[in-house]
């Protein structure tokens, strides 16, 4: 498996570029309200955006809402709650089954008592799915797990989802990398090679069907993987996409001199 080359070389200008936001983009926190977004990632993907012809998509097990916040007042094509809810290019938000969130409600009630009995833990809902971090008790991931699949037991058409110090409930047949294959399929992603970088488990489905499309996946960080490419910080990944940033701009003003 290759290590990539932050200086990114020479590439195609008609790449989409997807990415993860949580240890991809910004580093992991103890909360997810916790985590520090540099002033100047807002700017940095908003140059991106524009040389990219906006083909450049946030994948993430987040809402919606919250990669608005976060990277205000750009207003991206975003797929949150690992693809639960999807914002196309052109702004349309594709909407949530409604038996999803019934679901979703349904197994944060169930998870509740366990959280209220122990403060470490930390209950994330989502429209369509919940998530129950553990960082701040790790000793607690058996029970974490086992309440969560308890909790799933009771509803239909729902998984469990293991990532870095967190269990997430989510509709089943629904991930990143059907995701990323639907935004495949409209402007301005169409027709493009595909480049997904993640860092956790539920970023291995973006990274196959990246790959499928014929482009790549990268990998941030260790672990088994089916990305064909590394990389190895946060700080790696801005200075890549920088970097390809600047490779289409280059070729556009070739393209034009020329």
């Amino acid at each position: 498996m290759s290590e990539i080359n932050t200086a990114a070389p020479h590439a195609p200008v008609q790449l989409a570029i997807f990415t993860d936001f949580d240890g991809t983009l910004v580093e992991l926190a103890e909360t997810p309200d916790s985590i520090d977004v540099p002033v100047s990632l807002a700017h940095e993907l908003e140059r991106t955006v524009r040389e990219l012809d906006s083909a450049f998509a946030v994948l993430t097990g987040r809402e919606i809402s919250d990669i608005d916040r976060f990277l205000a007042p750009l207003h991206l094509p975003i797929a949150g709650a690992h693809g639960t809810q999807r914002r196309r290019a052109d702004g349309f938000v594709e909407g949530v089954d409604p038996a999803a969130i019934d679901a979703a409600n349904h197994i944060a009630d169930a998870i509740r008592p366990l959280t209220a009995a122990h403060p470490g833990l930390l209950l994330e809902t989502k429209e369509g799915a919940v998530a129950l971090h553990f960082r701040q008790s790790p000793d607690l991931q058996d029970a974490v797990m086992l309440a969560m699949q308890e909790a799933v037991s009771e509803v239909d058409g729902f998984t469990l989802v293991p990532g870095k110090m967190v269990i997430e409930a989510r509709s089943k047949g629904v991930n990143k990398g059907d995701a990323l294959r639907a935004f495949m399929r409209e402007e301005p992603f169409l027709g493009r090679t595909p480049i997904f970088i993640g860092d956790d488990v539920t970023d291995e489905d973006g990274f196959i069907a990246a790959q499928d499309l014929g482009g790549v996946g990268i990998k941030l960080g260790q672990g088994t993987t089916a990305a064909r490419m590394r990389i190895a910080d946060v700080a790696s990944v801005r200075a890549l996409i920088q970097g390809l940033s600047d490779i289409a701009a280059r070729d556009r003003d070739e393209t034009i001199t020329h």
